[in-house]
């Protein structure tokens, strides 16, 4: 088969159950969802030793991530890239039917002491039901021994912060904050590649056998920033939703055809609403495409009225 350069690439998704999930990520997006299971995630883009994202179509159909990532390096991703053995992005999607549990992600000094992985993620809020919020941080002047009472006690409401949330709104949540997922929101997660999570409270919830769910509360402590007191929503700048080390995120309003890229490097895009065509295929809200390095002067074309992306790059 001879390769288009000019074509995005897209992936299967990998669906997770979760205590906490629902059903809007069929209702809202058209995912073909499993039959009568709570999906709490979506893994759109994953490069994990447990998990794989595989393309769905096109010239490099049936391949895994990984595979990308290790054989067609340069020609798909580009030059000036992280010397990392897999893709050093994870992007999700996930429906919080319920409330997540309190958790927390270790720094880097701590996640090598315990043998984790550290992450940092940004969170843009696709839709947000009356009421619904986010818990991240600490109220001001909450200390750590006031935190270990609380928990002891088994209500944490007292000393945690929180945001009420609205669609289209952003949070970043660094290494080290504490934070859970309110119930009631319909979430787009970018992630540094990492799957550890330390869980610290679960809000008394039982699982579907009448267990609780395994808490972490040693590495947890250990990795909470404490002086991180009541942290705010991101403002947008410009275009640019969230700008750190590990990647940049920006919102694109698309009324017009416009370059999916403007340097030699792939762009992530997520279609938040509407729809978009590159090269004759067709993108709708709730699709993860890759455009590749070689897609250099490629435009993306809106076909749907407030036609809105993400634009994710390193």
């Amino acid at each position: 088969m001879q390769l288009d350069p000019s074509q995005p690439i897209l992936f299967q998704p990998i669906f997770e159950e979760r205590v906490w999930g629902g059903r809007k990520l069929e209702s809202v997006f058209g995912k073909a969802l499993p039959p009568q299971e709570s999906i709490g995630e979506s893994w759109e883009v994953v490069d994990r030793p447990e998990a794989q994202s595989v393309v769905r179509q096109g010239s490099y159909a049936g391949k895994t991530l990984h595979e990308l990532w290790q054989n067609h390096r340069r020609e798909i991703f580009g030059e000036n890239l992280p010397d990392a053995v897999r893709f050093p992005l994870f992007a999700k999607l996930l429906d919080a039917r319920e409330t997540l549990s309190l958790q927390v992600h270790p720094p880097p000094a701590t996640a090598a002491a315990l043998g984790g992985e550290t992450k940092t993620e940004m969170w843009y809020l696709v839709q947000a039901e009356p009421g619904a919020e986010l818990y991240a941080g600490f109220k001001r002047g909450v200390t750590r021994e006031q935190f270990q009472r609380a928990l002891d006690s088994g209500d944490v409401s007292a000393v945690v912060s929180r945001l009420p949330t609205k669609k289209g709104d952003t949070f970043f949540v660094p290494s080290g904050r504490i934070h859970a997922i309110g119930a009631g929101n319909l979430i787009v997660e970018i992630q540094q590649n990492s799957d550890t999570t330390y869980r610290v409270f679960d809000w008394n919830r039982r699982g579907p056998e009448g267990k609780e769910r395994e808490l972490h509360l040693g590495a947890a402590l250990r990795s909470i920033n404490f002086d991180d007191w009541e942290p705010g929503l991101v403002r947008q700048n410009g275009e640019v939703l969230a700008r750190c080390q590990e990647f940049t995120v920006e919102k694109w309003e698309l009324a017009a055809p416009r370059p999916a890229l403007d340097r030699v490097g792939f762009a992530l895009f997520f279609c938040v609403c509407g729809a978009v065509k590159m090269s004759g295929i067709e993108m709708r809200a709730g699709e993860f495409f890759l455009v590749p390095a070689t897609g250099l002067g490629v435009s993306l074309d809106p076909v749907a009225p407030a036609t809105e992306l993400l634009r994710i790059t390193l």
